[in-house]
């Protein structure tokens, strides 16, 4: 090991020792970008940066189990991005399908991972869809406590979601035989988040961008109304342990007043 890496494994361990086993979030959103940028810099083929970031995300996984946060949503593949190049996208489906699985079959601290789609599966291949709805099914059935609840945003848009989330909210109302004027004079913003992907959920309390980029591009725009972001100018495959603990680190240092 060199001084440079010495060093900073010397400044990772203080820092991860320092921070508040109470301040610690509950749920992290994660804008996983940068990597196409990464292969265009290191001059190979854009899936080797799709794949250097499907890596990134098992090390990420297993570094929120060590440090105790319990669920994590990663932003992987919006509906913008379905309009890239059919070649690109195959690629990027079966990259995204093997890190799926890896997520799976991995253990962190001897416990399984849950992976749960968050989306529009009807966007996305066949194959992919219904093994996303396997993963889902058979991991809620597991007896033991996932060690990360991992929400997986693939073919996923922020509006469509809130949308979604309306159209299922009157589809059960109309169920229940309740006409339209009592569906609005009761509406709240709980009734709402009722139907949401991510129900049952907490909202995320962090939400961290990689690449520089300091927008959600319409990611959980309705969960994080009150999250606090971190934006880090490393992109996605080359984000390191470090940054994320910084990340946590400045999370914990943070007043949160929920509007207030």
């Amino acid at each position: 090991m060199g001084l440079r890496s010495l060093a900073y494994a010397v400044y990772e361990r203080q820092i991860s020792r320092a921070l508040p086993q109470d301040r610690i979030p509950q749920h992290i959103g994660v804008v996983v970008d940068g990597n196409r940028r990464w292969a265009k810099l290191a001059g190979t083929p854009t899936a080797d940066g799709h794949l250097a970031g499907a890596n990134k995300i098992v090390e990420f996984i297993d570094w929120c189990a060590e440090l105790g946060v319990p669920t994590v949503t990663l932003y992987m593949l919006s509906t913008d991005n379905m309009s890239r190049s059919a070649e690109e996208l195959d690629q990027l489906m079966e990259i995204i399908a093997d890190t799926l699985e890896r997520l799976c079959e991995s253990r962190p601290g001897g416990r399984p991972v849950r992976v749960h789609p968050v989306g529009q599966p009807e966007l996305l291949p066949a194959p992919l869809a219904e093994r996303l709805r396997c993963m889902d099914a058979e991991l809620a059935q597991a007896d033991q406590e996932p060690a990360v609840h991992v929400n997986v945003a693939v073919g996923y848009g922020g509006r469509q979601e809130i949308v979604d989330a309306v159209k299922e909210l009157l589809r059960d109302a109309e169920a229940q035989g309740r006409s339209i004027s009592e569906v609005a004079e009761e509406l709240t913003p709980g009734s709402i988040a009722d139907w949401l992907y991510t129900r049952g959920q907490p909202d995320p309390d962090l939400i961290i961008r990689t690449s520089g980029e300091q927008r959600l591009s319409g990611f959980l725009m309705w969960q994080s109304a009150y999250s606090e972001f971190y934006f880090c100018e490393a992109l996605w495959p080359d984000f390191r342990r470090v940054d994320f603990i910084r990340a946590l680190r400045d999370y914990a240092q943070r007043q949160r007043r929920f509007g207030n």
